[in-house]
């Protein structure tokens, strides 16, 4: 399914012109060697562009549509037109110099192959050149001397004459591309799995770059080289039979998406890549500032959430000069590093209308009450994860299991997690604190996932005043306790949530009555500095106190906990925003 989309997407690219043909792809090039007539090497040229990394502008080098290049394993394989010094010039700073003759010798027997029809003189400079270069001389030729460092360190080179790059000679390309779709006596022939034609099947496939924490040269998406994969013999990846048309349509594909910042996302470990089955990227930049919290710079939260709305309701509405369907296929494809190869973490196909529908549910489960510092309309994705994170250690990545997992059930609207519960009940636990990212997540995931112990009753977006639920007033109780204690002891450094908070909510009956004792002490001490507070006070704890009678519940469950961990939340925030009315 992942390599017929990708496959499709190819294909719509290819019409429109925007990606590269059959045979041909983008590749880093950093030297042109410029040829005379007779195949003498005149000139070396930087090929480097500004490119913006990050903040900073920084030269590095051009990206340029060439022949498409060979997957190198361990042994020696030319490509055509482009390669490092290895093979076009017989030289390298590896210190190996016999590899390095059979490098430029398969690299000059590629090119004799292909350019003897030619017969253009561009054709025939780069023949001549071949013919005539001499490996053992090249460290001393005066014309590589100001580049020589920078050529070994293994940059590709191109070649040019006086007519322009040689790979733009129409008859250099022809030979090229009947060579490419050509059958040779070496490769096997079968169906290919993807596009269903008999033809030539790749045995390695082109590799895919830009993910995230895999080899920088390019990691495999479909690869075998262990006995245990291999079946009846076939090897590499010829169990997984994909025609040579396809496999270069997947690849560059990808390629494409993951080169696209607009199309590419970052969840834990996962790289993201999304795209519409029409190829409009106003589909994918709607969906990375409805889900990922990155909003358009022409746009705002508030219209990002209007586009969804109306998409949500079946309408289609103009974004980015498009004309979006809510209708239109949509797939989301997770990838994560895997040595020399890539892990598929996810991989989900849904309407875009139906994606966004889930996205919107997401965030209206995730709805409470913000504290006024709070910068966040809305929690985006990262900072739901964050809540599952010591913030204090260095490396501050989430669970990428958990990262997967929930993204997965947001987009397809499955039940969350139970890692996302047990990590947010580790950190309050551990932090005792209860944030708007953590009482949101419990709500969320109650609200999904749910069960008997925590009511809807109390999964409000503000304070349930009417609530008869004990452990969500056990956390109001504990909230106002604490409220008590702070306004006794003004400054205060630490209170009753450092001591008691963790022990309130799992074993009520043996800390609420300490605490309650507690708390009339501090009443005492408050009458004497502001009696109006002190009765607001004893107001507030005798309400609380009248719903449980004169006992407490000995113990509580997690979903119980939960339910006081949202009390006290509800309480808290109510406190604190009474105080900014006043």
């Amino acid at each position: 399914m992942i390599l017929q989309a990708l496959t499709e997407y190819y294909r719509v690219l290819e019409r429109e012109g925007r990606i590269s043909a059959p045979g041909w792809g983008r590749v880093k090039v950093s030297f042109a060697l410029c040829l005379d007539a007779s195949g003498a090497l005149e000139q070396v040229v930087p090929l480097h562009t500004e490119q913006a990394v990050g903040k900073k502008v920084v030269l590095a080098p051009q990206s340029i549509v060439l022949p498409a290049q060979v997957k190198r394993t361990a042994g020696v394989a030319a490509n055509f037109l482009c390669d490092n010094s290895s093979y076009l010039l017989g030289i390298d700073g590896k210190g190996k110099p016999q590899r390095t003759q059979e490098c430029f010798a398969a690299c000059k027997a590629l090119h004799e192959e292909l350019l003897n029809g030619a017969g253009t003189p561009a054709a025939l400079a780069v023949l001549a050149f071949f013919r005539s270069w001499e490996p053992e001389k090249a460290r001393e030729d005066p014309v590589l001397a100001d580049y020589l460092d920078e050529i070994l360190a293994g940059g590709n080179l191109v070649f040019r004459t006086a007519d322009g790059f040689v790979h733009n000679d129409p008859a250099v390309r022809r030979a090229w591309d009947l060579h490419y779709n050509s059958v040779s006596d070496g490769e096997t022939l079968g169906f290919c799995l993807v596009t269903g034609e008999y033809g030539p099947v790749e045995a390695v496939h082109p590799s895919i770059k830009n993910v995230s924490g895999a080899q920088s040269s390019g990691a495999a998406l479909v690869s075998f080289n262990a006995p245990a994969f291999c079946s009846h013999g076939r090897e590499q990846s010829f169990n997984a039979p994909t025609g040579k048309y396809a496999a270069f349509a997947y690849t560059s594909a990808l390629n494409h998406l993951l080169s696209d910042r607009g199309s590419v996302f970052r969840i834990g470990d996962a790289t993201v890549v999304c795209w519409a089955k029409n190829a409009r990227p106003a589909y994918t930049a709607l969906f990375g500032g409805a889900f990922f919290g990155d909003v358009p710079a022409a746009y705002t939260e508030a219209d990002i959430r209007g586009k969804v709305e109306a998409l949500c309701s079946g309408q289609s509405v103009s974004f980015e000069q498009e004309r979006l369907d809510p209708g239109m296929d949509f797939y989301v494809l997770g990838l994560s590093p895997n040595s020399a190869r890539l892990s598929v973490r996810f991989f989900l196909h849904d309407s875009f209308g139906r994606f966004l529908a889930n996205i919107r549910e997401h965030y209206k489960r995730l709805e409470i009450v913000r504290p006024a510092y709070d910068k966040f309309e809305t929690l985006p994705l990262w900072k739901l994860l964050s809540e599952t994170v010591n913030q204090n250690t260095k490396d501050k990545s989430p669970s990428p299991d958990l990262a997967g997992e929930l993204l997965r059930s947001i987009l397809d609207g499955s039940r969350y997690p139970a890692t996302l519960l047990n990590g947010v009940t580790l950190r309050i636990r551990a932090e005792r604190e209860i944030t708007r990212g953590r009482a949101a997540i419990l709500k969320a995931y109650y609200l999904k996932n749910p069960h008997t112990d925590v009511p809807k009753e109390v999964l409000t977006v503000s304070l349930n005043q009417e609530s008869a639920n004990i452990p969500y007033n056990l956390g109001r109780l504990f909230s106002v306790l604490e409220a008590i204690q702070e306004s006794a002891n003004p400054g205060i450094n630490a209170t009753i949530k450092g001591k008691y908070f963790n022990s309130a909510a799992s074993t009520p009956a043996v800390v609420f009555p300490i605490l309650v004792n507690l708390s009339q002490k501090h009443l005492k001490k408050l009458r004497s500095s502001n009696p109006g507070l002190a009765v607001f006070y004893e107001k507030q704890l005798a309400g609380l106190l009248a719903a449980f009678g004169e006992s407490y519940p000995n113990r509580m469950s997690l979903p119980q906990q939960g339910s006081f961990q949202l009390g006290y939340y509800h309480q808290t925030q109510a406190r604190y925003q009474s105080k900014e009315e006043k």
